[in-house]
């Protein structure tokens, strides 16, 4: 795989990375087929990079790439489709060499999101669309995430980081004694809601930590905010921009994965939310804040929570933020006067820009 720039005269040939070994696999699937529908067909030639599940890479037309492309359920790769294998890892040999002009790496989750894919487009030397291998890795891992917020006096809700080599280091009591009923498990490294139970009671404790243990090695117990949940769209490398806020209003009891991507009426949006211009300055101001401290570059979603008391507190960042139907990043975007097709071209451009800016580093002394 290799980076060039096109000529001012030609069109960007923009891969897009998609699909993963992470559990949110199909939502990456949704997140491809809407910003393919969004792409102005005059400034990009597309290449579509499916991973698989099993984690080959594989090339696909942009035709015939998907099964069940409008059921949540059911969507998939197609398998007949797939044309060649891209990337063997056996013997980690590169089998064809894909020129493209900028990478957009749609994938959520582990193996994605994390930092592992930004680092090896940083080797290959290829510009790719939002954060880099720093700003991916602590805006995935939940535990790391709240540490650096707490530090830099941004407000967080409390959290116990639980670890698979010593699930029992605290019991159910101590738990309560300081987070209090009901309380969220949720594995440290993943998103849309997967493996996040609500717990009420004792009896649900067992299985929500064994549950969360299923995707991730460590696992966050955190208290219940009662609030509402505010959301902010961040765009920008350098001097980020920060949209309308908008809420996410669940009808359930937390907004899960099903409400997410799954049923139409899992959840009401208000974009942008109906609040004060000083409250909707202080949640643009904090989603800023996150967004520099945890060193994220290109674009993000920053959760909020806005409790009783009129106080914005971080529940997390997203650095590939979803792009489904439902998803409030290029909604919020939209409702701030920035189309999705015009929100994806200053994607690319950033990436670009960074690349141009990192390629004149000297890497000789």
């Amino acid at each position: 795989m290799t980076g060039r720039f096109a000529m001012d005269n030609k069109k960007i040939r923009l891969g897009i990375l998609f699909g993963g070994k992470s559990a949110e696999h199909e939502i990456s699937l949704i997140s491809t087929k809407m910003i393919l529908e969004a792409l102005d067909p005059q400034r990009y030639d597309v290449v579509l990079i499916g991973i698989e599940k099993s984690g080959e890479w594989r090339l696909r037309d942009a035709q015939d790439y998907l099964t069940h492309a409008d059921n949540p359920k059911l969507i998939q790769l197609n398998q007949a489709q797939a044309r060649k294998e891209l990337v063997s890892f056996q013997g980690t040999q590169l089998q064809e060499s894909l020129c493209v002009d900028v990478i957009f790496p749609m994938l959520h989750g582990t193996y994605g999101e994390d930092g592992t894919v930004q680092g090896l487009l940083k080797l290959a030397n290829v510009p790719f669309v939002g954060a880099g291998v720093l700003g991916s890795a602590v805006g995935m891992d939940k535990d790391v995430m709240k540490r650096l917020l707490r530090d830099a006096n941004i407000s967080t809700a409390n959290f116990i980081t639980l670890h698979d080599h010593r699930p029992d280091q605290y019991s159910f009591e101590s738990i309560v004694e300081k987070l209090g009923l009901p309380f969220f498990v949720k594995p440290a490294n993943l998103g849309s809601s997967v493996g996040i139970t609500k717990v009420k009671s004792k009896e649900g404790f067992d299985k929500a930590i064994a549950d969360a243990f299923l995707y991730d090695r460590k696992i966050l117990v955190e208290e219940f905010i009662r609030g509402r949940e505010i959301v902010c769209s961040v765009l920008g490398n350098e001097v980020p921009i920060v949209s309308l806020p908008g809420e996410i209003i669940p009808k359930g009891e937390f907004y899960s994965y099903e409400a997410k991507y799954v049923v139409d009426d899992g959840a009401e949006y208000k974009v942008p939310v109906d609040l004060p211009h000083d409250m909707v300055e202080k949640a643009q101001a904090i989603s800023s804040d996150s967004y520099r401290v945890l060193c994220c570059e290109g674009m993000a979603r920053v959760d909020l929570f806005l409790n009783e008391k009129g106080e914005f507190i971080v529940n997390e960042i997203n650095t590939i933020p979803g792009f489904t139907r439902n998803s409030l990043y290029p909604k919020l975007w939209k409702a701030s006067g920035l189309s999705c097709t015009k929100l994806l071209d200053r994607l690319v451009e950033l990436a670009i820009d960074r690349h141009k800016k990192e390629s004149r580093l000297k890497t000789t002394f």
